[in-house]
């Protein structure tokens, strides 16, 4: 079982000494739709949804993260609740979905979503990022009731509101931050047609160039994508930029991704997250450096289990949810309140993890594994999963009881950076799960 230092503190937990930055989210933790600010503390503030059931998206609560390095996370729980004992919706009792939140005038302004056909969106306020949000009260949208608030604020101080699924809508938001302008409504700003545009609108300027980031339906037929489009007007016109990330293996039932980029120390970033526990939902919010080129367009990165921080160290326990690209029916679960682990592995399933120093170099590799009912190998391999295993660990049946265990074997000499892969056998559905992996 991991060990997170957690500090409780009324609703905030400190986290302390991550050792693997993604997910950003400990074991349990499950927060998604990053929307990201750098406000006047000089914090970064993660505002998401939080999942709390395989079964449907999101839950009745927002949490929010906030960190000064990328490294240590601290989490706010119950910033806003649409229902229950916080209930600060008054009109509902419904879901809340994606947010973001922006700053004027001394208040943090936080604008939530719902499944709610009269009152798709909202506005609350508090005098401190991290809430309590108050008064809350719904938002006419003028009849294009639909999800995903974003607000973007230009540089002679003028907001934005932007929402919508399939084609982005944008409206000027009045001086008072909670009604939009109804006579600067514009419809189409980006589309699913043009720019492969699904939903989860945010926008960032950046050397005069407007950045729109989105969820992309570009590939595998599922909105798993990050994307953007430019232009040199905040209303557009925009021109399709291409994908920022794909979250594609995340999970074998991954559906979505959503998330935002923002500056933070001089370096930039992308916010996106992945699924868990083989469903659409339990998702966790990861980070990836980005960069820009010289003429404005964004490279595309992939997904690694190192996030915004070095390769990992071999010779240090990795656990094994901290797994970048899952393949086959293998899937991260959670195991107990404060755990997870791969689970549910099948013969032919493979997990990768990306980045892992080797430095000097290691010969032997050390795997606590829960047995299932049936035996198993778990082949290590170095840089691409179909490459020859530098090592196997043969996993014995349950027969000493479902007890975790401890098992090492001798592999070829591993040095330098490497993609690590887990690449698995079982002779039956109801296989083994590993908890963690080290190397010596």
């Amino acid at each position: 079982m991991k060990k997170y230092l957690i500090l409780l503190i009324f609703v905030v937990l400190v986290i302390a000494n991550v050792k693997a930055q993604n997910p950003i989210v400990p074991p349990g933790v499950y927060i998604a739709d990053p929307a990201t600010h750098v406000w006047k503390d000089g914090k970064l503030y993660v505002y998401g949804s939080t999942d709390e059931s395989p079964n449907y998206y999101c839950s009745y609560q927002h949490d929010v993260l906030s960190t000064t390095d990328l490294k240590t996370w601290t989490i706010t729980k119950n910033s806003f609740d649409s229902k229950g004992n916080n209930d600060k919706v008054p009109y509902n009792d419904a879901l809340l979905f994606a947010p973001d939140v922006q700053y004027k005038n001394g208040l943090y302004y936080l604008y939530y979503c719902q499944p709610d056909n009269n009152f798709t969106e909202g506005v609350a306020s508090s005098k401190f990022p991290l809430g309590p949000f108050t008064n809350a009260k719904p938002i006419n949208l003028y009849g294009r009731n639909q999800i995903d608030p974003a607000v973007f604020v230009d540089d002679d101080g003028q907001a934005y509101y932007i929402w919508g699924q399939f084609q982005a809508k944008m409206a000027k938001l009045k001086s008072n931050m909670t009604e939009i302008d109804s006579a600067t409504i514009k419809d189409n700003v980006i589309t699913e047609k043009e720019h492969f545009f699904h939903e989860g609108g945010y926008m960032i300027k950046r050397n005069d160039i407007y950045y729109f980031i989105y969820t992309h339906m570009g590939r595998a037929g599922r909105p798993t994508c990050i994307g953007y489009a430019t232009s040199k007007s905040p209303m557009g016109p925009f021109e399709y930029g291409g994908v920022i990330i794909d979250n594609d293996h995340a999970d074998p039932a991954n559906w979505n991704n959503h998330g935002s980029i923002i500056e933070f120390n001089n370096h930039w970033y992308v916010f996106y997250h992945r699924s868990t526990h083989g469903s659409n939902t339990m998702r966790k919010a990861c980070v990836e450096p980005i960069n820009f080129n010289s003429n404005g367009s964004i490279t595309e990165v992939e997904m690694t289990t190192q996030g915004a921080g070095d390769p990992l160290d071999a010779k240090q326990k990795i656990d094994a949810e901290r797994a970048c690209l899952l393949y086959g029916n293998v899937r991260i679960e959670a195991i107990a309140n404060d755990n997870e682990a791969l689970t549910q592995i099948k013969k032919g399933d493979y997990a990768g993890y990306k980045y892992i120093d080797f430095k000097e170099g290691a010969n032997s590799v050390e795997i606590s594994v829960t047995p299932g009912n049936s035996s198993g190998t778990v082949e290590i391999v170095l840089d691409n999963a179909w490459n020859s295993a530098i090592g196997a660990i043969k996993i014995p049946d349950n027969t000493k009881g479902n007890l975790p265990l401890q098992l090492t074997a001798k592999i070829q000499q591993a040095s330098g950076i490497h993609a690590v892969w887990l690449r698995f056998t079982t002779n039956d559905s109801t296989s083994f799960k590993v908890d963690w992996f080290k190397f010596k």
